[in-house]
């Protein structure tokens, strides 16, 4: 039985919303990232974790008194887009080198650069700019974070941490 020429073989699906530039909207971009996802049939990690990371950038450093920054998720065919637009383009982000262990800040692009097949900035009109991540998704596959399986696998007794460098190594290496 072949398929109709009008009708789509693959999985397309957008969402987009203006949120206002606080730690609030940006786990609010979470979850409804993670609503959406998993209503399109899609697992919601890493993506999950990757759009609080971009969120709480534009919420932080990208933030503009009386300006919103938009998450906008598309998806076709296996890949996932993350899109968080804010109104700072002089604000590039950058990797910085690891911070010391127990710095509490300084990983949020590390962790996006671990997990995304490709990430990127583009400038928009003045005077926005775009930071993206790419993944690559797949239904029917179980629910589980891929750190959550590394730190899991590692911790033998919940009360001693995992090095933050290791986690990252750990998880490039398995996306290899």
């Amino acid at each position: 039985m072949s398929v109709p020429d009008h009708e789509l073989t693959h999985h397309v699906g957008n969402f987009s919303v203006l949120l206002s530039p606080t730690p609030r909207s940006a786990r609010l971009a979470r979850l409804l990232a993670r609503r959406h996802l998993r209503g399109w049939g899609l697992p919601s990690d890493p993506a999950e974790l990757i759009v609080a990371e971009l969120a709480t950038n534009a919420a932080t450093h990208g933030r503009v008194t009386g300006r919103d920054f938009r998450l906008a998720l598309h998806v076709v065919a296996d890949t996932l887009r993350i899109e968080v637009t804010d109104t700072r383009a002089d604000r590039l982000p950058h990797l910085a080198p690891p911070p010391a262990p127990d710095a509490e800040s300084g990983r949020g692009l590390l962790l996006v650069e671990a997990l995304a097949d490709r990430w990127g900035v583009a400038r928009g009109p003045y005077p926005r700019k775009t930071v993206w991540a790419e993944l690559t998704v797949r239904t029917g596959e179980p629910e589980a974070c891929e750190i959550d399986r590394i730190v899991d696998g590692r911790m033998t007794n919940r009360a001693v941490g995992v090095p933050f460098e290791d986690v990252l190594r750990e998880t490039r290496e398995r996306r290899e």
